[in-house]
């Protein structure tokens, strides 16, 4: 349970295909650190993967796992105690998988906590068990994530808790996440001496950023230019027009065209069109949604005016992206030989003398 009401929590880190090390190893380390502080072992954890066999990292590590899926239903079933369940993800979308689906449903109903990290956010979705609930997305999965699952409360934060529902984006965000658990159970004291020992001076609260505030991140300082692009990114399925943004920063167009030239160098139409292309760079990559469907979603009003403008940002058609890297690489070393041929061609034919 995540309520601070049991002497010994027990939690089932379920490993995700390509899960992401630094997110497992950082919620262990917070537990670990809880019980080296309190001076026992007041939480405990074993390793799940599907099938029992060591479960692959996304940088490619093993990590050994203590059980499998099928063995832990089983053992569930004839236990009256719940562990916590957490289920670890990394960057790829997790594919169908009933049996996890079902694990995660009995434990919801055993009235189990649910903790998802990166990816395993997803299973959790999927599973049906985030309906109405707020949840951290990553970034990079966030277009993916909202256009999926559209009843749940998603937000691009570094972790959020909801209930016995915890949630997190990935990264080193899992360690905060646990220290709020930590915090919950057993006050602020204990939280400065974890941080103390792992050398953590800045650690978030639930609904905290996780990019790097927007300044920060486009190297700009106006506050005009800032609101500006927060309502270009509020609003990328039905783009706002100019003149509406330009209502949102208190300025003339004209001062807001040469603010984004000085402080970017581009219009405010070029950079909004970058945000959206952007997005839909991100639904070709992490989804199977229709190329249409991902168009209509970052507000172009044609397949072929999106493919046109993605082409030139992205130097191929959307398809292309979708396509391993060598396959890009061949058919454009392909295309380049082609077009070297066709002009021998004309060379040699220019060069051919005539003899009529």
């Amino acid at each position: 349970m995540l309520d601070s009401q049991s002497t010994c929590r027990n939690f089932c880190f379920y490993l995700l295909p390509a899960f992401s090390l630094r997110a497992f190893s950082s919620a262990v380390e917070a537990l670990r650190l809880a019980n080296e502080v309190l001076g026992w072992d007041v939480y405990s954890w074993q390793v799940i993967s599907d099938d029992g066999r060591p479960a692959a990292t996304s940088c490619g590590l093993s990590v050994c796992a203590d059980s499998s899926l099928p063995l832990e239903r089983e053992k569930a079933r004839r236990s009256i105690s719940t562990p916590v369940v957490v289920v670890v993800g990394g960057r790829n979308t997790p594919g169908p998988d009933k049996q996890l689906d079902a694990w995660l449903r009995e434990c919801r109903n055993r009235r189990g906590g649910l903790v998802g990290i990166s990816s395993g956010t997803i299973a959790l979705a999927r599973a049906g068990l985030a309906e109405g609930r707020r949840c951290a997305v990553h970034w990079e999965q966030f277009p993916v994530f909202s256009e999926r699952f559209p009843s749940v409360i998603a937000r691009q934060t570094a972790f959020e808790r909801d209930r016995n529902l915890y949630t997190c984006a990935g990264g080193d965000a899992p360690f905060d996440m646990f220290l709020d658990l930590v915090d919950h159970h057993h006050g602020a004291i204990v939280v400065n001496r974890i941080r103390e020992k792992a050398i953590a001076c800045n650690t978030r609260s639930a609904g905290e950023r996780q990019r790097l505030p927007l300044h920060s991140r486009v190297q700009l300082n106006h506050q005009a230019v800032i609101k500006v692009i927060e309502a270009m990114e509020a609003n990328l399925t039905e783009p706002l027009l100019l003149d509406e943004l330009v209502g949102v920063a208190g300025l003339s167009r004209r001062q807001i065209e040469r603010l984004f030239r000085r402080e970017l160098g581009c219009s405010p139409s070029r950079y909004y069109l970058d945000l959206r292309l952007e997005r839909a760079h991100l639904l070709l990559i992490s989804s199977r949604l229709p190329i249409v469907e991902i168009a209509m979603a970052c507000g172009f009003v044609s397949a072929s005016h999106f493919s046109k403008a993605y082409r030139d940002a992205y130097g191929c058609a959307p398809h292309q992206s979708r396509m391993p890297i060598y396959q890009r690489e061949r058919m454009t070393s392909n295309k380049q030989g082609n077009r070297a041929r066709q002009i021998d061609r004309r060379l040699s034919n220019e060069s051919r003398p005539n003899c009529q």
